[in-house]
């Protein structure tokens, strides 16, 4: 293959957002992962000659869809659906569907750009996608819940499979929202085929898949810490968020020894200086899951803690902070205060959840910082070992699950530093994340030549 004159880090980016115009989240997700990318291609000529890197910058296909539902009131709505099929090199498309206000094809594409690296990272054979809708769920009846998911799935059931594209849930798309879409796509085909994970343990899910995000995240703030000898006992921690990955975070921090100080919604953030312990943690759940409440009525039930309305947590000293809530939540200047109040270890549970100032941040610091495309595998990763239960026709015990997603973030740990240690021992694992994940997706993508 012809040697290409190589392009530098600002001409690519240049080019990126030329042909993403208006898609900020994308532009800021695939500059986070050129910054390291460029250094480690540059003394590779396949990966150039080949234009690897923006290969995978482009997506395999977007579809852009309309979705038609009635409301109770008897009004048709419309709304706009999409799944973003980015790279499927080493396995078939997965990552989630979201339903939110926000949801928009920038933030689809940049999340389906980090699934593929974070999805390579796990080890398991899976390919980055994304989809959903800026469909609100919020203060939707059930019934009008049941009929958006409905008509969505019956435009999105022809560009998924079992072996072709498999979602999960995201942002306002629990067990039930996958069970009508599963039931749709079910009443489509004739077929019960491993389509979607995050399924119900009655037909097909896995156990600990709701805890896993969660889990995972503590898990790798384990590892970084171990690198240190030293464990999370005693440790404090500030989290954001309040739902499925911030509840499950908080519980694993409990059960290793630390203590946590916040929760949040898009509301504010309590600070309970008791510590949010396991009773605290499951009244948060059954209030959020089951009420639809907000996050300050905790300190309604817990008088002890306090409620700091349209703010963040990040002011709050700790030792550990963990970002469970959405992208770009913790800016440069949040980064610097976190800092500063003496934290020493940041583990991303959402994605993207820092924006590229504090991504500096906190390399300049040399702190212990785990990006979200290692630190948060742990729920696609049982996603995929859904996947092959499905196949199998099988389910494991949670035990053995347990100890598959531990050692599944071990191994996550293992690749970051394997690439990301740096000279006096400082291992920069946004770095570290960026070039494993990208090393197994460009490798395969050279076996295949260009398609």
């Amino acid at each position: 293959m012809a040697v290409t004159d190589h392009v530098n880090l600002n001409q690519f980016m240049e080019g990126v957002k030329k042909r993403n115009a208006y898609q900020p989240e994308f532009v800021q997700a695939v500059q986070e992962v050129a910054e390291d990318i460029f250094e480690f291609m540059e003394d590779k000529e396949e990966y150039h000659s080949a234009q690897i890197l923006r290969r995978i910058a482009e997506p395999d296909r977007v579809v852009s869809f309309r979705v038609c539902w009635e409301d109770d009131a008897g009004n048709i709505r419309v709304q706009r659906g999409w799944r973003v099929q980015n790279n499927n090199a080493i396995g078939p498309y997965k990552g989630g569907i979201r339903f939110h206000p926000s949801v928009t094809e920038s933030v689809l594409k940049f999340l389906a750009f980090e699934q593929t690296f974070k999805n390579a990272l796990t080890g398991l054979p899976m390919g980055g996608g994304k989809g959903g809708s800026n469909f609100n769920p919020k203060g939707k009846s059930v019934r009008e819940i049941m009929r958006f998911c409905q008509s969505f799935m019956t435009e999105l059931y022809r560009h998924i499979g079992a072996d072709i594209d498999v979602p999960a849930g995201d942002i306002g798309v629990g067990g039930r929202e996958i069970g009508y879409m599963f039931g749709q796509y079910k009443r489509i085909t004739n077929q019960f085929t491993g389509v979607l994970t995050g399924k119900g343990l009655e037909w097909g899910g896995s156990l600990i898949r709701t805890e896993a995000t969660g889990y995972g995240a503590v898990y790798f703030l384990e590892n970084m810490f171990a690198t240190k000898d030293e464990n999370l006992e005693g440790k404090t921690a500030v989290i954001s968020g309040s739902g499925n990955v911030a509840t499950h975070a908080a519980e694993k921090i409990v059960q290793l020894g630390g203590k946590v100080l916040t929760l949040s919604d898009s509301g504010g953030f309590i600070h309970d200086p008791d510590g949010i312990d396991q009773e605290k943690i499951d009244w948060v759940k059954t209030h959020k899951t089951h009420r639809r409440g907000r996050i300050e009525e905790y300190v309604e039930e817990y008088p002890n803690a306090t409620f700091h309305a349209g703010k963040t947590p990040w002011g709050v000293a700790c030792d550990m902070a963990l970002p469970c809530a959405t992208q770009n939540e913790l800016l440069g200047d949040d980064a610097k205060t976190l800092i500063k109040n003496g934290c020493r270890a940041v583990s991303e549970g959402a994605n993207m959840p820092t924006d590229l100032d504090g991504v500096h941040a906190f390399k300049d610091a040399r702190i212990l910082y785990a990006p979200g495309k290692a630190s948060n595998a742990g729920g696609v990763a049982v996603s995929g070992l859904e996947m092959s239960q499905n196949s199998e026709r099988r389910s494991w015990k949670e035990d053995e699950l347990q100890q598959m997603l531990k050692d599944i973030m071990a191994g996550i740990h293992k690749r970051c530093e394997e690439y990301g240690t740096q000279e006096g021992g400082y291992i920069d694992y946004v770095k570290g994340a960026n070039i494993a994940g990208f090393k197994k997706v460009a490798d395969a993508m050279l076996a295949f030549g260009v398609v």
